[in-house]
C-alpha cells in the first residue's frame, strides 16, 4: 500500500471499495503491509484488517509518531499498530523524507502487488506515493492506481 494522506471525499468511496474488492479477491492468504500513515496507509489497513488478512506495519523511524497531525489521526495509528501481527521500524532516529522512502521501499520490495491511493502527479517530498509507485514499477512489482479521474487533491 501506498497513497496520499489526504483523499478528497470524492475518491474516498472509490478508494475502499476497491481496497476491499482488492484484498478479498486475493487468492489465498494476504499479508497486507501499510506504514499507517493517515489517509490511505490507515484505510487499507482497517479494510485488510476487516477482510481476515495479517497486517504487516513498516514504521519510517522511531518517534514515528510526530507525524500525525492529531489525537485522532494517532490514535487511530495505535488501534490499528495494536492488531498488527508483525512490526517491522526502520533503522532511522527521527522522520525524514529518507526514512519514508525507506518504508516505501521496503513494502514494495515484500509485496506482490502495490496499491496506489495516487492522484497521478509528482510526490511533494522523498518518499511521497509518487517516488514509491515509480520505485515499484522500475522493479517490476505490479501497481494498481485507484484515483477517480478529474479530482484534485488538496
Amino acid at each position: 500500500m501506498t497513497g496520499h494522506r489526504n483523499i478528497p471525499d470524492a475518491v474516498y468511496g472509490l478508494a475502499r471499495d476497491t481496497l476491499t474488492a482488492a484484498v478479498r479477491e486475493h487468492p489465498g492468504p494476504v499479508e497486507a503491509l501499510s506504514s499507517l500513515a493517515a489517509g490511505a496507509d490507515q484505510l487499507f489497513a482497517e479494510v485488510a484488517l476487516d477482510c481476515g488478512a495479517e497486517l504487516t506495519v513498516v514504521t519510517p523511524c522511531a518517534g514515528y509518531e510526530v507525524s500525525f497531525a492529531g489525537a485522532d489521526e494517532l490514535d487511530r495509528y495505535h488501534r490499528l499498530l495494536d492488531r498488527a501481527h508483525t512490526h517491522v521500524r526502520m533503522d532511522f532516529p527521527e522522520v525524514s523524507d529518507q526514512a519514508f522512502y525507506a518504508a516505501g521501499v521496503y513494502v514494495a520490495d515484500h509485496s506482490d502487488l502495490i496499491l496506489a491511493v495516487w492522484d497521478g502527479r509528482p510526490a511533494r517530498g522523498h518518499g511521497g506515493t509518487a517516488d514509491i509507485v515509480e520505485y515499484a514499477r522500475r522493479t517490476g512489482t505490479p501497481v494498481t492506481v485507484i484515483w477517480q479521474p478529474g479530482v484534485e487533491r488538496d
